[in-house]
């Protein structure tokens, strides 16, 4: 659908909106007994615009790449009708001014997924129905069917590009007690971010790279997959104020399961705050992990996956800081569809993921400063994560070499007459570690290389 036809049927039906916000709590809702025309003309209202500037520097004998991305988005949602309300949005995008990706010596990883990474060429108006759903909710309970964001530990927006993930299904969230949250539900379509189409589940995974087969031989399971859909369920329990205690099931039919479970711990010590979190993920395939074809499976039947998480952090005012470690224990690859979410871990730092790994330690220290009226936000992050070798086919998907990784980070969000607007930049390094002489397709966009992020936001 082209977005010139969605603006038209949004302008017909009287409103005018924005890209979705995740909505991870359950608000005060009161039955209404307006009438039909009061539902539509009392409807809330809103939008999103976005610049996005990225660039990668590689290596001299490597390419360089860059893109310029401007889009927009508009959703509408009614007011309540006896506890109901009715949701319609899209984002569209446009390429102003970028490599060629339709050129290059070598494949560009992070700047072409501002756009279509079905279709490189596509440089004219990519736009994508993102909502469209029925919600019912009360003062406890929101249960929404359609297409919409949801924000859980693998698949969520990852809004890092120019539009996020979003999904198409049922999925409820509920707080019975002040201290128990409950959340679940069935998704059956994923649209990944970076893209302009509705996949089933089964199409849905492998959009991105496929990297390789724990045998070493190509990724080949994009077309070969069978599933009904995913099932998620998730609780969340504070049983005191100091203790949060978080475990989520995702189900995806016929291809794989993955539990998570995470404890979040506070003391306070007058202006301090102490943290320590333990998270443990697992994971294991279901039947022949979509295909009975060893080459065209995704989620191999001896890949048992086990990792344990370790944060230790203290706040006090403006200042955050924490101690992360992640270990992916031998045995089996890390694997999560990145056309879903970006991982959990507690030592992801932004433009590198660890998934497609296994036997893996990680240890980073992220620090962050709210400065200049809570208006500025400074975050910094320093990593080494250590990989199997490149040519470990069983322990590393992607090829991905041991590497040490910097970030650096502002925010800035304007107030008064330009509420709304804000102004984010982004620096990356990533550097080898060892002496292992890797061939360039473990090098591009991987190590030895500089990132840059420049983007403007505006809400209204």
């Amino acid at each position: 659908m082209k977005f010139y036809h969605l603006l038209v049927s949004l302008l017909l039906a009287g409103f005018a909106v924005a890209q979705p916000v995740p909505d991870s709590t359950v608000r005060p809702v009161t039955n209404d007994t307006m009438s039909l025309a009061q539902v539509f003309k009392k409807g809330r209202t809103s939008g999103h615009f976005r610049y996005y500037f990225m660039a990668t520097q590689n290596k001299k004998e490597l390419q360089d790449f860059y893109g310029n991305a401007i889009g927009g988005g508009l959703k509408y949602e009614t007011a309540p009708f006896y506890g109901f309300a009715f949701g319609i949005g899209g984002f569209f995008v446009y390429n102003v001014g970028s490599t060629n990706f339709t050129k290059t010596r070598q494949p560009s990883r992070y700047e072409s997924a501002l756009f279509d990474l079905e279709d490189p060429a596509n440089t004219n108006d990519m736009s994508r129905l993102d909502a469209l759903y029925i919600k019912y909710a009360n003062n406890r309970t929101k249960i929404v069917f359609g297409k919409q964001l949801i924000n859980t530990p693998f698949i969520n927006p990852q809004d890092g590009r120019m539009q996020p993930t979003t999904v198409e299904g049922l999925y409820a969230l509920s707080n019975p007690t002040d201290k128990l949250t409950l959340e679940g539900g069935w998704l059956y379509k994923f649209s990944p971010r970076s893209t302009v189409k509705w996949y089933s589940v089964e199409q849905s995974i492998g959009i991105n790279p496929q990297g390789l087969n724990q045998d070493g031989s190509v990724g080949n399971y994009a077309g070969n997959l069978n599933s009904k859909g995913v099932i998620i369920a998730g609780v969340t329990f504070k049983p005191i104020k100091e203790l949060q205690v978080k475990l989520f099931e995702q189900f995806t039919e016929n291809i794989f399961n993955t539990a998570f479970l995470q404890a979040d711990a506070v003391k306070e010590n007058g202006s301090k705050k102490f943290l320590i979190s333990v998270q443990y993920i697992r994971q294991e395939a279901l039947n022949y992990g979509g295909n009975k074809d060893f080459s065209k499976t995704y989620f191999g039947r001896n890949n048992k996956v086990n990792i344990l998480g370790l944060k230790i952090g203290v706040e006090k005012k403006d200042w955050h800081s924490s101690l992360n470690y992640t270990r992916i224990f031998e045995g089996g690859r890390f694997t999560s569809p990145r056309e879903w979410g970006i991982e959990p871990l507690f030592t992801t730092l932004p433009r590198e993921r660890n998934e497609g790994l296994g036997n893996v330690h990680a240890i980073v220290m992220k620090v962050k400063k709210i400065v200049w009226k809570e208006q500025l936000q400074i975050e910094a992050g320093y990593g080494q994560y250590y990989t199997p070798g490149v040519n470990n086919t069983k322990e590393n998907k992607y090829g991905m070499p041991s590497y040490r990784h910097a970030k650096l980070s502002a925010d800035y969000e304007f107030k008064d007459h330009l509420q709304g607007l804000t102004a984010s930049l982004l620096l990356v390094y990533k550097g080898r570690l060892g002496s292992q002489i890797i061939e360039w397709q473990n090098t591009l966009n991987k190590v030895g290389m500089s990132h840059f992020n420049f983007m403007i936001n505006y809400l209204f």
